[in-house]
């Protein structure tokens, strides 16, 4: 019998853990799709102020609870820190009105509400019949959601106007009769045949009225909450320190880090001229870049050959490294690579279900009019998203569920454990020889460099620190200039992640900042092992945790 099949007796703390997600999926339904809790199909949040008010209670109560519990073994101290100190979190960012200016370009409830549609079943009528009922529920939502920042318009906690204008955009095109509503539900029956008369109308209806739902919201952002929104993108050292805390899981020291962000962009730069040399001698990097392309033998022509080549290289990887380098069940084998229904751009991951009857999944959101892809750039993606990075390690969490309950296999953990493993996994990659051509290294040094560009502007707008070798401060206008010197992407990229960054404070230096940390644990490990240190070991013993924060991480894999 292996380890992940000793089943484990719930403890009280574990009790208490299954009882937090019961009460998440009550309070928000579309944690159910998430999960995978079939019988949760339909429904959201309740957004306004009253809906706030009854999570931190249950988060209130729950913390209590936690407290007066002992725990009884290595596996509930950790459940016991890693719960209290999200919940504990979560509080502190209601105190500081957080919730009355939740909104950003890519993850506030104007996204959420849209982007469950993505992970809800379509093969059956049943299927469909959740959907109506979830469009339906779409208004309910927004409406709530409205609330929420009018409530904040009234005791002066708005967002920057910059993030306002950016979500008014999007709305818009939800609401659009070519948006997406009206279009996913134009798919209906594709999957599952002809669907119930009843059924095809209450689609139809339940389109209309979300599409309908979002104009509303769009009205609101134009006419009451953009004129009330601040000019100011920044959000200071107190709140950004709070952010960097929710993101991390750990607290660091931010000046220090925004020193470590400098030097460590300036060893991404040396990495990637050096590589740029080997593929070309005596080129630059963007010599290089411009020599790469131009090589037809590294382009993907359209959505479907992307689609094919991300499978197979996946496929390829699950294979190699299940035989050689990880203990891959059977489970986290099946990886599913997708084109997103959206064109924002971003390429991001879902996880399985409990029972992994939705696989883990791998999506890629094309812009308009990208009809190319470089396969040397997005090489090192798919290894990120896939095997060895998120699909390893959030699906060795779910496939462990003899030992850890359902919050720490599910829903527990932060962007600097998932992302900060994803770029340990990309550099394992590269040590593994996956990356040996030089024009692959190039791609993945790409994605680093940008990484460790986002530390220093991140922190050194939101922180109002002098920008680097310079006496001025950051500003908005240096942050699109300084981002455009450090990618080699087009304008629509570098505004989109600016405006990302600016908008949702502390999330992008979180990448790099934990795997720092994740490189800090291996070799402090490393260390103190001596020759009796296994690399593979440690992996195992390192994602058995499940999602946790870098604090949590750190506590339980120091003796």
């Amino acid at each position: 019998m292996t380890t992940h099949e000793q089943q484990r007796t719930p403890s009280p703390v574990d009790q208490i853990a299954e009882q937090w997600v019961d009460t998440l999926v009550d309070l928000d339904p579309t944690v159910g799709t998430y999960i995978g809790r079939s019988k949760d199909g339909s429904g959201f949040a309740d957004y306004s102020p009253d809906g706030h008010a009854r999570y931190v209670r249950a988060a209130t109560e729950t913390i209590r609870a936690l407290d007066a519990t002992p725990v009884v073994d290595s596996i509930d101290d950790v459940t016991r820190t890693d719960l209290r100190s999200t919940l504990a979190l979560d509080l502190e960012s209601s105190a500081a009105g957080l919730q009355l200016r939740d909104l950003n370009v890519i993850a506030s409830p104007s996204q959420e509400i849209r982007e469950v549609f993505d992970l809800m079943p379509t093969g059956t009528v049943d299927d469909w019949q959740n959907i109506a009922a979830r469009l339906k529920a779409v208004p309910a939502a927004i409406d709530g959601y409205i609330q929420s920042l009018r409530l904040g318009i009234e005791q002066g906690v708005t967002p920057a106007r910059r993030q306002v204008a950016e979500v008014l955009g999007q709305a818009r095109r939800n609401a659009a009769n070519d948006g997406f509503f009206n279009h996913f539900v134009a798919e209906a029956g594709l999957e599952s045949g002809s669907l119930p008369a009843s059924l095809a109308t209450d689609l139809g209806a339940g389109a209309s009225s979300a599409a309908t739902a979002y104009e509303r919201l769009a009205a609101f952002l134009a006419d009451d909450l953009a004129p009330r929104a601040t000019e100011q993108d920044a959000i200071g050292r107190d709140l950004y320190a709070l952010s960097s805390r929710r993101f991390l899981g750990a607290t660091i020291d931010l000046d220090e880090t925004y020193e470590w962000g400098i030097q460590e962009l300036a060893r991404m730069v040396q990495e990637q001229e050096s590589a740029a040399r080997q593929i070309k001698p005596g080129a630059s990097v963007l010599e290089a870049i411009e020599f790469l392309d131009t090589d037809p033998a590294r382009k993907l022509h359209g959505t479907d050959a992307l689609q094919h080549w991300m499978q197979e290289t996946s496929d390829r990887a699950v294979a190699e490294l299940g035989e050689t380098q990880f203990d891959i069940p059977e489970e986290i084998r099946r990886l599913e690579c997708m084109i997103a229904p959206t064109q924002e751009g971003g390429i991001y991951y879902t996880g399985p279900t409990d029972d992994f009857s939705r696989p883990g999944r791998m999506w890629w959101s094309v812009p308009v009019g990208v009809t190319e892809f470089d396969t040397w750039r997005e090489l090192t993606t798919v290894y990120h998203e896939g095997i060895p990075g998120h699909h390893l390690q959030i699906g060795q969490a779910v496939y462990n569920r003899a030992k850890l309950n359902t919050w720490r296999r599910q829903l527990a953990g932060t962007s600097g454990h998932a992302e900060g493993w994803a770029l340990y996994a990309e550099r394992l990659m590269e040590q593994l020889g996956y990356l040996d051509d030089p024009a692959d290294r190039l791609g993945m040094l790409d994605g680093q460099r940008m990484r460790a560009a986002r530390v220093v502007l991140d922190i050194g707008v939101h922180l109002g620190k002098k920008v680097p070798g310079g006496s001025e401060t950051w500003t908005a206008d240096y942050a699109f200039d300084y981002l455009g010197r450090n990618v080699n992407m087009n304008e629509g990229f570098v505004k989109f992640e600016v405006n990302r960054y600016l908008g949702w404070p502390g999330q992008a230096p979180s990448y790099k900042v934990g795997q720092r940390i994740w490189e800090q644990l291996r070799d402090e490990a490393r260390a103190r092992a001596g020759d009796a240190f296994n690399i593979k070991e440690f992996h195992r013993r390192a994602l058995d945790l499940g999602g946790v924060g870098l604090d949590t991480l750190r506590t339980a894999l120091t003796p």
